[in-house]
């Protein structure tokens, strides 16, 4: 059973998720406060967070920045809070996937299978080299001229998801799907940003970039 820690407030709607969640064959735990999750979250090690952000002794953000400290298992908001711009702060702060209330429980249970199934990793996922750069997908670590390049967990996901399908041309909407959810997959804008800051980092010249390729009209594409 997948062990998950329910970050809820709301006493009655974090039983309510525990009952169904469990009948779904999750070990879950449930916190009320910030202090209290990043405790059961050092202690029990949880494979996978749903997180409120409107909590009453530290901002959900808090405690997500406490997670990232030390791990990279998925966290899946579930917050009120329904602005554009705070998704996009959660999401480039290292949230998996983000949920709003209201919320139905069968896409609740479909994102967190696809979190879940994100953050597996295998020992035949590959090391993906090219002449510039190298991305370990196992140790999830990107490599150029010997040294370590330090990724935002965004740029790291969209650069994970190209060297999955090294050679291949992802499309825009699948990539924003995977980056951001079905509600954001049409915002083409965000990708442009998010691979503009990728070649910066990995590109010997990033004006004439030889591996992170835009096909356009189509998507993107990693080029060894």
């Amino acid at each position: 059973m997948t062990r998950l820690l329910v970050v809820e407030d709301d006493a009655a709607l974090g039983r309510a998720l525990a009952i169904i969640l469990r009948a779904h064959r999750y070990d879950v735990a449930v916190s009320t406060t910030g202090t209290d999750a990043l405790q059961k979250a050092a202690a029990w090690h949880p494979e996978v967070v749903i997180l409120d952000l409107g909590l009453p002794d530290i901002d959900g953000m808090e405690v997500l920045a406490g997670i990232r400290g030390w791990s990279q298992i998925p966290v899946l908001v579930l917050s009120a809070r329904q602005n554009s711009e705070d998704k996009v702060y959660a999401l480039d702060a290292g949230a998996d996937d983000y949920v709003a209330k209201p919320f139905a429980m069968d896409e609740l249970l479909a994102r967190l299978r696809v979190v879940t199934r994100r953050r597996e990793t295998t020992p035949e996922d590959p090391v993906v080299q090219t002449a510039a750069f190298t991305v370990d997908l196992p140790r999830r670590k990107v490599t150029r001229d010997g040294a370590e390049v330090r990724l935002t967990p965004t740029e790291w996901r969209l650069l994970e998801i190209l060297a999955r399908h090294a050679g291949k041309v992802v499309g825009r909407t699948e990539l924003l799907r995977e980056l951001r959810g079905p509600n954001l997959a049409h915002e083409t804008h965000y990708l442009r940003v998010y691979l503009a800051q990728l070649r910066a980092k990995l590109e010997p010249d990033p004006a004439a970039p030889r591996h992170l390729i835009t096909e356009p009209g189509v998507g993107y594409r990693l080029e060894p």
